[in-house]
C-alpha cells in the first residue's frame, strides 16, 4: 500500500466538517471499489532512481499541456457538485488555481456557473456530457465560448452510471429530495449549513435552466438521465464540428480509443477510469499509460488522472508519457476541509514534493523528466 501524506490530514477534516451523504460522494467508488485501491497501489510498483552530483539549484516545473502554459504539471479535475462540499465552492477552487497558475475543468454539475468560474480568470476548461437533447449540448457549447472559455473536456466514460455502494446506502443518486434521516445528517453540521446558506439555498448552477427540479437532488437526478447512452464516435465527429476550440477527450483507457480520438480531431485525452468510480474492476491507469503514449506517439497530450496523491507519483506519470497529471479527491478534501487557502495548500504540496523529487532525480525540468522516461525509474 502506499501513503497518502499530507492529503489524509485534509481528508479527515473534510469528514468532519461535511455531512456523510457527502463525504461518501467524495470517497466513494463503483461496486467493490478495487479499482479505487488498484489507482494507488499502482503507483506502489515505481521508484525513481536517485542521481548524484547533478546542478538542481533551480527547479522548473512550468508546463505546456492541450496548448497551454501551467506553473506546474497539476490540474484540478472537474468534480461534480463542489460547491455543496464548501461555500467557497467551484470559484474557490478557481481562485487557488489562478494563484498558483494551473489549470481546472468545471464540471457540467458544478453548483456555480460555469460563467462565474470563467470571471475568476483562472485558465478554465468545461467539461461536457452529450445529452439526449443535443439543443442542451450546443448551449452549453455557446455558454462556454460566450464567457471566454476555450477548452472543453468531453467525459466519455458514463454511458451508465453504475452502483456504487455508499450512494445506495445514504440515497443519493436514488432519492430527488432529501429524506427525513438525510436532512437530520445536513443539520448535524451546523457550520456547513450555515456557510453553504450565504447566498441561498443552492441549486446545481451550471445546469439550471435545463431542469424543473429546484433542489439539487433532483436537479441532479434530471441531467444525470439526460447524457446519452448511445454516443458513439459519429458524435465525437459533431462536437469536433461544433466546437473550434480546444476538445479534450477523457476516460480514454485503451490505446485503440486513444488513436480514434486523436482521428477525429481531439487535441488531448485524459487517461483516466474516473477515479474508480465507473468501471469495476478495470486496471489501473498508471498501469495502461506507457501502451497509449507509444500508440499516439505524439499525436496529441496526454493527461493521466485518477490515483495522484504525491510528487513522486507526478514524475513517474510524466516519465511514463504523460504531459500534465490531474487531480480530483484532493482538492476537493482540501476545499471541503479549509475552502479555497485548502486547494492552494493541496497544489503547494504536490508542488513541494514534485519539485524535491525531480532534484534527487537530477532533473532539472518537465522536459527532462520526460525525455528520461523510464531510464528514472525502477520497476519495484
Amino acid at each position: 500500500m502506499v501513503d497518502d501524506g499530507a492529503f489524509i490530514a485534509a481528508a479527515r477534516k473534510a469528514r468532519r466538517r461535511l455531512p456523510r451523504l457527502f463525504a461518501d460522494y467524495i470517497d466513494g467508488g463503483a461496486h467493490g471499489e478495487r479499482t479505487m485501491a488498484r489507482n494507488r497501489n499502482s503507483f506502489a510498483r515505481w521508484g525513481v532512481v536517485p542521481r548524484a552530483l547533478c546542478d538542481v539549484a533551480a527547479i522548473d516545473l512550468t508546463t505546456r499541456c492541450f496548448g497551454r502554459t501551467w506553473q506546474m504539471p497539476v490540474f484540478l479535475a472537474p468534480v461534480g457538485f463542489a460547491g455543496m462540499f464548501h461555500h467557497h465552492g467551484e470559484r474557490g477552487g478557481a481562485h487557488a488555481a489562478r494563484s498558483r497558475g494551473v489549470g481546472m475543468g468545471v464540471s457540467t454539475f458544478s453548483i456555480a456557473p460555469m460563467e462565474d468560474v470563467a470571471a475568476t480568470g483562472a485558465d478554465v476548461m468545461a467539461q461536457i456530457y452529450v445529452l439526449r437533447d443535443r439543443a442542451l449540448t450546443r448551449d452549453m457549447l455557446a455558454r462556454a465560448k460566450a464567457c471566454g472559455i476555450t477548452g472543453i473536456i468531453l467525459t466519455v466514460d458514463t454511458a451508465i452510471t453504475p452502483v456504487r455502494e455508499r450512494d445506495v446506502r445514504n440515497g443519493f443518486r436514488h432519492l430527488s429530495r432529501p429524506s427525513v434521516l438525510q436532512m437530520a445528517g445536513l443539520l448535524n453540521h451546523p457550520a456547513w449549513v450555515a456557510g453553504l446558506l450565504r447566498g441561498g439555498m443552492p441549486v446545481v448552477g451550471n445546469v439550471d435552466a435545463y431542469t424543473t427540479a429546484r433542489n439539487v437532488m433532483g436537479q441532479a437526478r434530471d441531467v444525470a438521465a439526460q447524457i446519452d447512452p448511445t454516443l458513439d464516435w459519429d458524435d465525437l465527429a459533431w462536437l469536433r464540428e461544433n466546437w473550434d476550440g480546444t476538445l479534450v477527450v477523457k476516460g480514454v483507457m485503451c490505446p485503440e480509443d486513444a488513436l480514434r480520438a486523436a482521428d477525429a480531431g481531439a487535441d488531448g485525452i485524459v487517461v483516466s477510469n474516473h477515479g474508480g468510480r465507473q468501471m469495476d474492476p478495470a486496471p489501473a491507469t498508471l498501469d495502461v499509460l506507457p501502451g497509449i503514449a507509444a500508440a499516439v506517439g505524439g499525436r496529441l497530450d496526454i493527461m493521466l488522472d485518477s490515483g495522484i496523491r504525491r510528487g513522486g507519483d507526478v514524475v513517474t506519470a510524466l516519465a511514463l508519457g504523460a504531459h500534465a497529471v490531474s487531480i480530483g479527491r484532493p482538492w476537493v478534501w482540501g476545499l471541503a476541509a479549509r475552502g479555497a487557502p485548502g486547494v492552494a495548500a493541496a497544489l503547494d504540496i504536490l508542488a513541494q514534493e514534485t519539485r524535491d523529487v525531480m532534484a534527487l532525480a537530477g532533473l532539472r525540468d518537465i522536459e527532462a523528466v520526460r525525455a528520461a522516461g523510464q531510464k528514472a525509474l525502477w520497476r519495484f
